[in-house]
Formats: C-alpha cells, structure tokens, sequence
C-alpha cells in the first residue's frame, strides 16, 4: 500500500529526464511542421492570389468559377479534405498518394480559399480612383492591377496574412492522421511508447506557441517597414 502510494506521487512529479530525451525528436517534428505550413501558405497565396483577383475581375464566368471555389473550400472542415486527397483520390486516379503530398495539398488548397478572402478586401480597400487613374494612363486592368493596386493593397494584406499562417502552423496537426509525422504525430509516438502524456503534450504545445509568437514577431517587424 504504502509502495502504491509513492508510486502514485512520483507519477504526479513532471519528468524532465523524458522530456529532455524526447525533445531532438520532436523539434524535428517541428521543423517538418515548419516545412509543411510554408510550402502550403506559399500555394495558397498563389491559388488565393489568383482567385481573389478573379472573383473582382469583370469576366462573369471567372467570378463565378472563384465564388465556387472559395465557398467549397470554406465550407467544408479540412480533415475531411485531407481524407478525401489521401484516401479518395487513390481510389479515383488508381495511384497512391504520399502522405507529403496529401499533407501540403489539402492544406494547400484549403489555405488558398482563406487567402483568396484576405487579397479580395484588401483590393478593395483601395480607393477605386486608382483604378481609374490607371486605365486613363493607357494601362489595361491587369496592368493596373499589377503595378499601382496590388502594391498599394500589401500593407493592408499583411496582417491577415500573417495569422493565415498561425493558423496554418497550428491546423497541420490534423495531417497526423494520415500518418505523416509531423510534431503532433511524434508527440503521439513517444506517448504511446513512455505513457508520458503530461510531458510529452505540455512540450508540444510551448514548442507550437514558441513558433507562433516567432511568427508573429516577424510580421509585427514586417508591418513596420
């Protein structure tokens, strides 16, 4: 009795020496959860870029195709995109997907609806005299969208921008499921070897807040310039 209850306070002490021996794996969870919101943030600016200008152009058929996108994406949670790339798409194509591939697509895809969102106010929050004062140059309305809009609407994009990428850092936990392993995943890993469930996820989670607050630290620096 009196063993069980000792043992039973020592388990209640956190244990440093499993969380020092953990944590080169889970930095390196880190890292590859860096890697992937980088590579998703960057195709999703790219896809959002894109759809945001396409939903304010004047081509009806682009407008609406953009209207779909966006709300689709949106609309629907991103593990079930992640489900459908991973474990759908094979089925249709008859070609597996790597869990990469799978990860930074679905997050991809579901970060480009966001931005999509963020780059369309954004322009809009310009005055609608530049617009003009760019088509009475000569300049077509992509030129002036190119070069006198969209560098105008950067300072207003920014800072959403920045918390796109928050929330991306923190939503590619859910690639997880899928198997890939990312800092999450190996959190789940080492727990279910050391049963160390208190150190292992109070680790996580200062390591996902210390890359959030460095993010958000450089795109406070960033909206100063």
């Amino acid at each position: 009795m009196h063993d069980a209850c000792i043992y039973s306070k020592e388990n209640e002490n956190m244990d440093f020496e499993l969380i020092e021996k953990a944590l080169p794996i889970l930095l390196l969870g880190a890292g590859v959860t860096i890697e992937i919101t980088a590579v998703s943030v960057f195709i999703g600016f790219c896809i959002g870029l894109f759809v945001g200008i396409a939903r304010i152009c004047k081509v009806k058929v682009l407008r609406i195709l953009a209207a779909i996108y966006a709300d689709c994406i949106r609309g629907t949670p991103l593990l079930v995109q992640i489900f459908l790339i991973y474990f759908a798409l094979p089925i249709v194509t008859g070609h597996r997907v790597e869990p990469f591939v799978a990860a930074v697509a679905a997050c991809g895809i579901n970060s480009g609806a966001y931005v999509s969102e963020i780059f369309r106010a954004g322009i809009q929050a310009i005055d609608v005299g530049q617009m003009e004062a760019g088509r009475s140059l000569g300049l077509s309305w992509w030129q002036t969208m190119y070069y006198i809009i969209l560098p105008q609407a950067v300072r207003n994009i920014l800072p959403p921008l920045g918390n796109e990428f928050i929330a991306m850092l923190k939503d590619s936990s859910l690639v997880s499921v899928i198997g890939f392993e990312e800092l999450t995943r190996r959190g789940q890993l080492i727990i279910a070897q050391t049963y160390g469930s208190f150190e292992i996820w109070s680790t996580v989670a200062v390591l996902y807040l210390i890359m959030t607050l460095a993010i958000s630290r450089v795109v406070a620096m960033l909206e100063k310039k």
